[in-house]
């Protein structure tokens, strides 16, 4: 029993705390293997940049010094490609502290907060540990039924998220669609548009919505650096809203929040065009790979703009995903998702996928 248990905000005692996905080291140790190969945490797998990991050694002198801690210089590199104003800019411990800087600065236990089923985990936890209500919408088609959720919004609601694309179903929601939804809310809620994946949604059909908190100033975007540029590992994200509603996050984030290593590599990795090219073009690739795989296994997948797919066992998920384990492939399992047969797959590199995909095809003749 934990004595300190009653102590707790009440949203805090009945938490679960978020699983990330398995480490390679982990599972290496407890099975002895030689070689794993993880597909769980949509990781970049072409490793750290040229021009990143230049920027890391040429900053390493400086790390007995606290950072700018108001990262001016990142700031400034983000408003010269997205065309926003400084003002419109808070940086965040990667993309999912922008969103819980939203639920502090916003978001009291009278309120509630509403999002998809099948929306990404961390929207329920952060909800619950502000001791708000979460209004779960059913999804529809696996991806966010927005008639439905503008439906839901009611004058106790403070904040909407919205996962595009979504993570872990990979659904892509199209952009006019999401400016009406936004256009749509009363003034008093706050939209959380969470494009954590943007980089890898095809240009003809990506949402453009870096100039919309000017129009519609209850919008938040996040934005991460850890996917497409490959700097997971130093956890370094942004928000882009109105200046006003920036001022206030802001205000309740805590000071040298970015470290400097992490801010030296964003500010890099906005500069290395040819790193993200080769990314999006390894996923495109990879995501051919995999589906063409799935067909060839008989197992349904959901259409994925991001870099990972979710793919139908077609029976329960988690021995699958178990066995898989015993021949060094690490997957993610999603049934906490209310997805219980799917299996959710990082976008790895051909070889990684090919072991996979070999994998996949043994474990599925023994379960």
């Amino acid at each position: 029993m934990n004595q300190f248990l009653q102590l707790a905000l009440e949203g805090v005692q009945q938490l679960m705390p978020y699983v990330p996905g398995k480490p390679a080291e982990e599972l290496q140790r407890e099975l002895g293997l030689s070689e794993v190969i993880k597909l769980a945490s949509n990781e970049n797998p072409l490793g750290t940049g040229r021009k990143v990991a230049e920027a890391i050694q040429n900053t390493l002198p400086e790390i007995a010094r606290y950072p700018d801690g108001s990262g001016y210089n990142l700031k400034t590199a983000i408003s010269a490609r997205w065309g926003v104003d400084l003002a419109q800019i808070t940086l965040g411990n990667g993309s999912s502290e922008i969103l819980e800087l939203v639920m502090r600065t916003f978001v009291a236990p009278e309120h509630e907060v509403v999002f998809a089923q099948h929306a990404f985990a961390l929207y329920p936890i952060l909800t619950q540990a502000v001791g708000a209500k979460a209004v779960v919408v059913p999804a529809k088609n696996y991806s966010h039924d927005l008639d439905a959720m503008r439906a839901a919004v009611t004058d106790k609601t403070r904040v909407v998220f919205i996962a595009n694309p979504n993570n872990p179903t990979g659904t892509l929601l199209a952009s006019q669609a999401v400016e009406d939804f936004i256009a749509s809310l009363p003034k008093s809620v706050l939209c959380v548009l969470d494009e954590a994946y943007y980089e890898f949604v095809d240009p003809a059909v990506r949402t453009e919505s870096m100039q919309w908190p000017i129009q519609y100033p209850n919008l938040v975007i996040a934005r991460t650096f850890s996917k497409a540029y490959g700097l997971a590992g130093l956890r370094i994200g942004f928000g882009v809203s109105s200046p006003e509603v920036a001022d206030l996050l802001n205000r309740v984030r805590q000071p040298f929040n970015g470290n400097m290593l992490a801010l030296a590599a964003a500010e890099a990795a906005m500069t290395d065009a040819e790193y993200l090219a080769e990314t999006v073009s390894v996923n495109n690739a990879g995501m051919a790979q995999l589906t063409a795989a799935f067909t060839a296994l008989d197992l349904p997948w959901i259409p994925s703009s991001g870099n990972f797919v979710s793919v139908d066992m077609k029976q329960p998920a988690l021995p699958v995903y178990q066995a898989l384990l015993q021949k060094g492939v690490i997957v993610r399992p999603v049934a906490n998702y209310e997805m219980p047969n799917h299996l959710r797959v990082s976008i790895g590199t051909e070889r990684e996928n090919q072991i996979f995909i070999d994998a996949l095809a043994q474990v599925l003749q023994s379960v």
